[in-house]
């Protein structure tokens, strides 16, 4: 997985650039990424899933080998994980207005976001 955070400083970067693997076609800009992009890919191929078995933890049990206990399981996590994510993304952009402001320097602003990334 694409590591979402900058090698030199440590704050988040963003994706500028596409590009066609057949064609060579290149596109520079800011492009958003959405929590579900930082879900893991075996989770984002779960609920992609779930949305085909129309959200239907029942359809999904029949047309997978888990059972309601794991799917359940499953997507309780995936919801707690979600959240985790959205409360961080809220709390770095609180981070980046502080530094935006001047109330704090680049120092402090990775040192605070490092931790709370995790890193």
């Amino acid at each position: 997985m694409l590591s979402t955070s900058c090698p030199s400083c440590g704050l988040p970067m963003q994706t500028a650039a596409m590009s066609c693997t057949t064609c060579g076609v290149k596109i520079e800009g800011n492009f958003s990424q959405t929590f579900f992009d930082r879900l893991a890919p075996a989770d984002q191929k779960f609920l992609e899933q779930y949305l085909l078995a129309g959200f239907s933890i029942k359809m999904l049990e029949q047309a997978s080998s888990l059972g309601y206990a794991a799917i359940r399981s499953r997507l309780d996590r995936l919801i707690a994980n979600y959240k985790v994510l959205k409360k961080m993304d809220a709390q770095k952009k609180g981070v980046l207005e502080q530094l935006r402001e001047g109330k704090i320097s680049v120092a402090e602003a990775k040192e605070k976001i490092e931790r709370l990334s995790g890193d």
